[in-house]
């Protein structure tokens, strides 16, 4: 096989091309990606368990099947992707981010992570997470401070920041991660890359929790299309999983997709939210580009109380996430982390004696006002995360957050991605939108109707093409 240049961070349509025409090699890309994390790793804490060997025999069976012919109808055949530490992958450590299972080997695959190692990824790392998944930070007691690669005083953003780190610095060309509570979509936005959190039901969950319907598993890339092949890939019902009931999208035709026409509402604040003036800024200026796209694009204000939002949201936590957080750290009070704790302590205070029934009226009222702008608008454009960054090493245990001048009483609030949780049924989109001042890339979420994959990746296709996406890649040794 020619040897070429290898590029670390190609789009992975393009690698699939070169490995078909043999100008390019599973293994050149795979030893890019590891020389990648050997690295940067030991700075940014990205990735925890690496399984080089192992990927290096499964790249080699890749070229040999690629020199042949056979087997390249494979979608992602000889494709690095880290998988997220919370998912389990039979054989391999199953931490979630806790002392509390630093020696757990799971004994099954998720559907989820089985579908990716089905279509010929290579699972050649695990990327980091906060404890339980359980932060909008990531940092363990097991891994370390996750590092922001941009500017490496701040954080990745959590929880699924090991995989925004990994992809924006080369060590992968695909993630995985997962969404309780903005977890794809902070860190995506604060790494400037891609991440979709799918309605509920469009990709499959391990039980209990694929019946929460604030959970999602999703894909990471750094672009629109690579996010979209892997999110292929993943969709679609499995008899392991109830709540699975809906059929995978089909999503024909997106990259010639026209915007003319289109209703699209940007949002730079969403409600009441304080938001970053660099944040709110990135956000407004995409009125004038979908504007040149041809869509009808305007500035609108909407009437949402983030109190409300965020009290429904503690609600449901207290009774779900919260309640097995809060069951682990009964179970092993010396080893669960003390912001893992905290998250379980602010769900409880914060839904003081309302009852569940009261949370679901809360989200029940808030769709109402939200559903009602997709009487006239196909898409929402608004910040997923509202700060220009969380500090690396902090835990926000007893201290909040100040953004744009109000100070938010847990660091949480600077989150209102938690909104599309609630509002699960609604696909989201995360794209980069530039840079603010400390060097952290901003981000903006695409929300459309409820299981209207395909706008939210037709827009995302669109603004993909003339957006100053980030052209110079993060390297926190220079």
């Amino acid at each position: 096989m020619r040897q070429t240049p290898v590029s670390t961070f190609m789009d992975v349509t393009e690698m699939l091309e070169r490995y078909r025409d043999k100008s390019l090699s599973p293994v050149e890309v795979l030893e890019s990606a590891i020389e990648r994390i050997e690295a940067l790793n030991p700075t940014l804490d990205a990735v925890g368990h690496t399984f080089f060997d192992t990927a290096r025999a499964q790249a080699k069976s890749a070229e040999r099947h690629y020199v042949r012919g056979s087997d390249v109808s494979l979608p992602l055949a000889g494709v690095p992707v880290v998988v997220k530490e919370d998912e389990p992958v039979q054989g391999q450590p199953w931490t979630q981010g806790s002392k509390v299972y630093e020696d757990l080997i799971a004994t099954h695959t998720s559907t989820f992570v089985q579908r990716i190692v089905d279509a010929g990824a290579i699972v050649h790392a695990r990327s980091t997470a906060p404890e339980f998944s359980s932060a909008a930070f990531t940092q363990s007691e097991l891994w370390g401070v996750t590092r922001n690669p941009w500017n490496t005083k701040y954080s990745s953003g959590g929880s699924s920041g090991g995989s925004a780190v990994a992809l924006a610095t080369g060590m992968t060309h695909l993630a995985t991660g997962s969404d309780v509570a903005g977890s794809i979509r902070t860190p995506s936005s604060l790494n400037g890359i891609v991440g979709f959190k799918p309605p509920h039901g469009r990709v499959p969950v391990d039980p209990p929790f694929n019946l929460d319907r604030y959970c999602h598993c999703g894909p990471m890339a750094r672009t629109v299309s690579d996010c979209l092949t892997l999110q292929s890939v993943i969709a679609g019902p499995t008899s392991t999983d109830i709540a699975s009931h809906v059929p995978a999208s089909p999503l024909p035709g997106l990259a010639t997709h026209s915007l003319t026409g289109m209703r699209i509402a940007v949002i730079p604040a969403l409600g009441d939210w304080p938001v970053d003036p660099d944040v709110a800024a990135n956000t407004a200026k995409l009125v004038d580009t979908l504007t040149a796209l041809g869509a009808r694009a305007e500035i609108i204000e909407v009437d949402l109380s983030r109190a409300a939002i965020m009290r429904a949201a503690a609600i449901h936590y207290d009774h779900v996430f919260g309640a097995s957080i809060s069951a682990e750290a009964s179970a092993h009070p010396d080893k669960v982390t003390e912001y893992a704790q905290e998250f379980a302590r602010w769900a409880r205070r914060t839904r003081g004696d309302a009852t569940f029934l009261d949370g679901l009226a809360i989200e029940a009222e808030l769709y109402s006002s939200v559903g009602s702008l997709f009487d006239t608008y196909d898409a929402l454009i608004t910040p997923a995360v509202v700060t220009d960054g969380f500090l690396a090493g902090d835990d926000y245990v007893e201290h909040g957050i100040n953004v744009a001048g109000t100070e938010l009483g847990f660091y949480l609030e600077a989150v209102p991605a938690i909104t599309f949780n609630i509002l699960s049924s609604c696909p989201v989109l995360t794209i980069p939108t530039g840079f603010a001042r400390n060097g952290i890339p901003t981000g903006t979420q695409i929300v459309t109707r409820p299981y209207d994959d395909h706008t939210a990746f037709a827009i995302g296709l669109a603004l993909e093409k003339v957006l100053p996406y980030p052209n110079e890649h993060p390297n926190p040794r220079t």
